[in-house]
């Protein structure tokens, strides 16, 4: 049951979002190659903002696992756990990820202005969330790195929509191309160190909710034979 309702959330949200922006696959062909308008920026923003919570509902509920069953679309999840550099405090961020040779890649899409990118410069120490469980890691920019190119493809490979949303189309566009386009982009490196405790913290809902539902048939059943 728990496993049904991860589905249809997952495929319900995508449907909801292609519904609230049906020109989200040609969203970037209006943008130009790098260049995004304000208004435009601002758009993205707001959507990735709404998919954001989302990702991290479901995290929480414990269905990590249906996060990634539509990579065409949604791209690969993961979450990474970090300290704000202002307030101190821990925030969850889900970002789309490519795990090459044993190491965790994600990329800033709106650069340094990122709060998430900065809270990360000024903590690398952090926790990462990856659908096989929950890892402390140490996050390293490797933007100027010689072969930062090509991992930051697979990036985009990984992220479903959102690369092309923006403008992107890592799977045809030359190394030049590419390189103009995310021009303003940070990739972050993550390696994996020991295995950190904890786990969804809204598993209760479910037993919680199957109690209720029982609770409801029980209570229709009763009134029906009084």
């Amino acid at each position: 049951m728990i496993f049904s309702l991860g589905e249809t959330a997952v495929y319900h949200y995508f449907g909801t979002l292609q519904k609230e922006y049906p020109d989200i696959r040609h969203l970037g062909k209006e943008l130009g190659m790098s260049t995004v308008s304000p208004q435009t920026e601002e758009k993205l923003r707001q959507l990735f903002r709404q998919f954001n919570r989302f990702m991290l509902l479901m995290w929480r509920l414990g269905l990590a696992r249906f996060i990634n069953i539509w990579p065409d679309v949604g791209g690969r999840i993961m979450v990474i756990q970090h300290i704000g550099r202002k307030t101190g405090k821990v925030r969850q961020t889900p970002v789309n990820y490519a795990e090459i040779e044993g190491e965790i890649y994600c990329t800033a899409g709106f650069g340094t202005v990122s709060h998430w990118y900065r809270n990360l410069m000024a903590h690398p120490e952090v926790e990462i969330w990856l659908p096989d469980g929950r890892y402390h890691a140490y996050a390293q920019d490797i933007t100027d790195d010689p072969n930062a190119l090509p991992l930051l493809r697979q990036v985009l490979i990984s992220s479903g929509f959102a690369a092309p949303a923006a403008g992107i189309t890592p799977k045809t566009m030359s190394d030049e191309e590419l390189a103009a386009a995310t021009a303003s982009y940070r990739l972050i490196r993550f390696t994996p160190q020991q295995p950190a405790a904890g786990r969804a913290d809204l598993l209760w809902v479910w037993p919680a909710l199957i109690g209720w539902l029982l609770g409801v048939v029980w209570f229709k059943r009763r009134y029906a034979e009084d």
